[in-house]
């Protein structure tokens, strides 16, 4: 085999070891793109279960202070509602935590 034969043999198992790497390359970052929007998802509903509870201090304060009533429970309309929105989104939360642990790196 001549000089330039091994040298053409050599380019042509480098060109197929990089598009091996390079479809590794590419699977890898589709699959840590998905784990990055599934923890950025999940970061975003607990911003939104935060802002859920201070709306339901508030209306409890509102409750006490404003319209002076003696007490307010999980059947006030107001704090019925926000526990139905609490309930939702920490139902979505476990859905997309249980998503992400079953989409383990690669």
């Amino acid at each position: 085999m001549s000089f330039s034969d091994r040298m053409k043999d050599l380019l042509d198992q480098g060109w197929a070891v990089s598009k091996e790497f390079a479809a590794k390359a590419g699977a890898k970052a589709q699959d840590l793109g998905e784990r990055g929007i599934l923890m950025l998802e999940i970061k975003q509903l607990d911003g939104q279960a935060q802002k859920l509870l201070g709306r339901m201090g508030n209306e409890a304060y509102v409750a006490f202070v404003e319209r002076d009533q003696s007490s307010i429970d999980r059947d006030t309309p107001e704090i019925k509602a926000i526990l139905q929105e609490l309930a939702i989104i920490r139902e979505t939360i476990e859905k997309k935590e249980i998503e992400l642990k079953n989409r383990k790196p690669t």
